[in-house]
Protein backbone atom coordinates (compact mmCIF):
# COMPACT_ATOMS: atom_id res chain seq x y z
CA UNK A 1 0.00 0.00 0.00
CA UNK A 2 1.57 3.44 -1.19
CA UNK A 3 2.06 6.52 1.53
CA UNK A 4 -1.29 8.09 -0.02
CA UNK A 5 -3.74 4.85 0.31
CA UNK A 6 -2.22 4.32 4.03
CA UNK A 7 -3.46 7.74 4.85
CA UNK A 8 -6.76 7.89 3.40
CA UNK A 9 -7.41 4.58 5.01
CA UNK A 10 -5.78 5.98 8.41
CA UNK A 11 -8.23 8.96 8.09
CA UNK A 12 -11.33 6.63 7.35
CA UNK A 13 -11.04 4.83 10.54
CA UNK A 14 -9.96 8.19 12.11
CA UNK A 15 -13.56 9.00 11.21
CA UNK A 16 -15.05 6.08 12.51
CA UNK A 17 -14.23 7.24 15.93
CA UNK A 18 -15.52 10.88 15.76
CA UNK A 19 -18.63 9.18 14.63
CA UNK A 20 -18.67 6.96 17.43
CA UNK A 21 -18.58 10.23 20.12
CA UNK A 22 -21.09 12.09 17.85
CA UNK A 23 -23.41 9.51 18.05
CA UNK A 24 -23.21 8.10 21.54
CA UNK A 25 -23.39 11.92 22.34
CA UNK A 26 -26.30 12.57 19.94
CA UNK A 27 -28.51 9.29 21.75
CA UNK A 28 -28.52 7.99 17.95
CA UNK A 29 -28.50 4.15 18.55
CA UNK A 30 -28.68 2.27 15.69
CA UNK A 31 -25.66 4.54 14.00
CA UNK A 32 -23.60 4.06 16.73
CA UNK A 33 -23.81 0.28 17.24
CA UNK A 34 -23.87 -0.10 13.21
CA UNK A 35 -20.11 1.09 13.81
CA UNK A 36 -19.51 -2.08 15.21
CA UNK A 37 -18.49 -5.71 13.22
CA UNK A 38 -21.17 -8.21 14.33
CA UNK A 39 -19.07 -10.40 16.40
CA UNK A 40 -17.49 -6.85 18.10
CA UNK A 41 -16.01 -7.30 21.62
CA UNK A 42 -16.32 -4.12 23.84
CA UNK A 43 -15.04 -4.06 27.42
CA UNK A 44 -16.03 -1.01 29.26
CA UNK A 45 -15.32 -0.03 33.45
CA UNK A 46 -14.36 -3.29 34.43
CA UNK A 47 -17.53 -5.01 33.72
CA UNK A 48 -18.13 -8.33 31.65
CA UNK A 49 -16.91 -8.12 28.07
CA UNK A 50 -19.92 -7.16 25.70
CA UNK A 51 -20.18 -9.87 22.64
CA UNK A 52 -21.39 -9.30 19.58
CA UNK A 53 -24.08 -5.92 18.25
CA UNK A 54 -27.43 -7.11 20.45
CA UNK A 55 -25.23 -7.31 23.58
CA UNK A 56 -23.44 -4.04 22.15
CA UNK A 57 -27.10 -2.43 21.80
CA UNK A 58 -28.39 -2.93 25.27
CA UNK A 59 -25.32 -1.70 26.83
CA UNK A 60 -26.12 1.30 24.94
CA UNK A 61 -29.55 1.99 25.80
CA UNK A 62 -28.88 1.38 29.46
CA UNK A 63 -26.36 3.96 28.78
CA UNK A 64 -28.57 6.21 27.38
CA UNK A 65 -30.84 5.53 29.95
CA UNK A 66 -28.42 6.72 32.68
CA UNK A 67 -26.82 9.16 30.77
CA UNK A 68 -29.07 11.16 28.28
CA UNK A 69 -31.89 11.91 30.74
CA UNK A 70 -31.64 15.79 29.86
CA UNK A 71 -31.58 14.41 26.08
CA UNK A 72 -28.94 14.94 23.50
CA UNK A 73 -25.59 16.42 23.87
CA UNK A 74 -26.04 15.45 27.89
CA UNK A 75 -22.36 14.39 27.25
CA UNK A 76 -19.93 14.71 25.64
CA UNK A 77 -17.23 12.25 24.46
CA UNK A 78 -13.65 14.36 23.49
CA UNK A 79 -11.44 12.35 21.42
CA UNK A 80 -8.19 13.18 20.77
CA UNK A 81 -4.40 12.08 20.04
CA UNK A 82 -5.67 8.87 17.86
CA UNK A 83 -2.63 6.81 16.91
CA UNK A 84 -3.89 4.29 14.00
CA UNK A 85 -1.23 1.16 12.96
CA UNK A 86 -2.55 -0.55 9.63
CA UNK A 87 -1.88 -4.08 10.63
CA UNK A 88 -3.26 -5.60 7.42
CA UNK A 89 -5.17 -4.75 4.14
CA UNK A 90 -8.34 -5.18 6.22
CA UNK A 91 -6.99 -4.90 10.07
CA UNK A 92 -6.41 -2.01 12.08
CA UNK A 93 -4.75 -1.09 15.60
CA UNK A 94 -5.56 2.25 17.29
CA UNK A 95 -5.46 3.97 20.72
CA UNK A 96 -7.05 7.52 21.16
CA UNK A 97 -7.46 9.55 24.28
CA UNK A 98 -10.71 10.23 26.04
CA UNK A 99 -12.75 12.95 28.01
CA UNK A 100 -15.53 12.57 29.17
CA UNK A 101 -17.65 15.40 30.12
CA UNK A 102 -21.46 14.84 31.76
CA UNK A 103 -22.86 18.92 30.79
CA UNK A 104 -26.15 18.36 32.65
CA UNK A 105 -25.00 20.49 35.86
CA UNK A 106 -23.50 23.89 35.04
CA UNK A 107 -22.71 23.83 39.08
CA UNK A 108 -20.99 20.81 39.10
CA UNK A 109 -16.88 20.30 37.13
CA UNK A 110 -18.38 18.67 34.20
CA UNK A 111 -15.62 15.89 33.42
CA UNK A 112 -16.26 12.46 34.63
CA UNK A 113 -13.15 10.52 33.56
CA UNK A 114 -10.18 10.46 31.34
CA UNK A 115 -9.29 7.51 29.73
CA UNK A 116 -7.85 4.92 26.50
CA UNK A 117 -9.90 3.49 24.15
CA UNK A 118 -7.74 0.53 23.07
CA UNK A 119 -9.36 -0.61 19.59
CA UNK A 120 -8.82 -3.20 16.52
CA UNK A 121 -11.09 -2.28 13.87
CA UNK A 122 -11.79 -4.52 11.02
CA UNK A 123 -12.63 -3.47 7.36
CA UNK A 124 -16.08 -5.01 6.33
CA UNK A 125 -17.68 -4.61 3.06
CA UNK A 126 -15.02 -2.06 2.37
CA UNK A 127 -16.52 -0.32 5.40
CA UNK A 128 -13.86 -0.15 8.54
CA UNK A 129 -15.66 -1.01 11.74
CA UNK A 130 -14.53 -1.10 15.47
CA UNK A 131 -14.09 -4.87 15.87
CA UNK A 132 -13.02 -4.37 19.83
CA UNK A 133 -13.30 -1.81 21.77
CA UNK A 134 -11.76 -1.72 25.47
CA UNK A 135 -11.44 1.45 27.74
CA UNK A 136 -9.32 1.71 30.15
CA UNK A 137 -9.44 4.40 32.94
CA UNK A 138 -5.99 7.26 33.72
CA UNK A 139 -8.39 8.99 36.05
CA UNK A 140 -10.20 8.98 38.23
CA UNK A 141 -9.48 5.49 39.14
CA UNK A 142 -6.10 4.31 36.95
CA UNK A 143 -6.44 1.00 34.73
CA UNK A 144 -4.62 2.10 31.76
CA UNK A 145 -1.90 -0.09 30.09
CA UNK A 146 1.38 0.67 28.10
CA UNK A 147 -0.19 -1.13 25.13
CA UNK A 148 0.21 0.37 21.82
CA UNK A 149 -1.04 -0.85 18.32
CA UNK A 150 0.89 -3.46 17.16
CA UNK A 151 1.78 -4.36 20.84
CA UNK A 152 -1.68 -4.43 22.31
CA UNK A 153 -1.95 -6.00 26.15
CA UNK A 154 -4.50 -8.58 25.31
CA UNK A 155 -8.11 -7.71 27.64
CA UNK A 156 -9.94 -9.88 29.21
CA UNK A 157 -12.54 -10.78 26.58
CA UNK A 158 -8.94 -11.92 24.57
CA UNK A 159 -7.93 -13.80 28.12
CA UNK A 160 -11.21 -15.34 28.32
CA UNK A 161 -11.36 -16.85 24.50
CA UNK A 162 -7.83 -17.85 25.11
CA UNK A 163 -9.04 -19.61 28.44
CA UNK A 164 -11.84 -21.12 26.99
CA UNK A 165 -9.99 -22.84 24.17
CA UNK A 166 -7.63 -24.67 26.72
CA UNK A 167 -10.52 -25.73 28.76
CA UNK A 168 -13.21 -28.35 28.50
CA UNK A 169 -16.56 -26.54 27.37
CA UNK A 170 -19.38 -25.07 30.15
CA UNK A 171 -21.19 -23.13 30.69
CA UNK A 172 -19.83 -19.61 31.78
CA UNK A 173 -23.57 -17.86 32.39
Amino acid sequence: MDDVARLLETERIRKLAALYSHNFDRLDLEPLVGLFTDDAVCEFSGGKPLVGREAIRAHYIRSFDKWGKQGPFSTMHAVTNHWIELTGPERAEGRCYLIDFNITDPTVNPLVFLGVYDDEYHKVGGEWKIHQRRLEFAWPPRSTTAGAPGRRVPGRAAASARDAQLAPACDLD
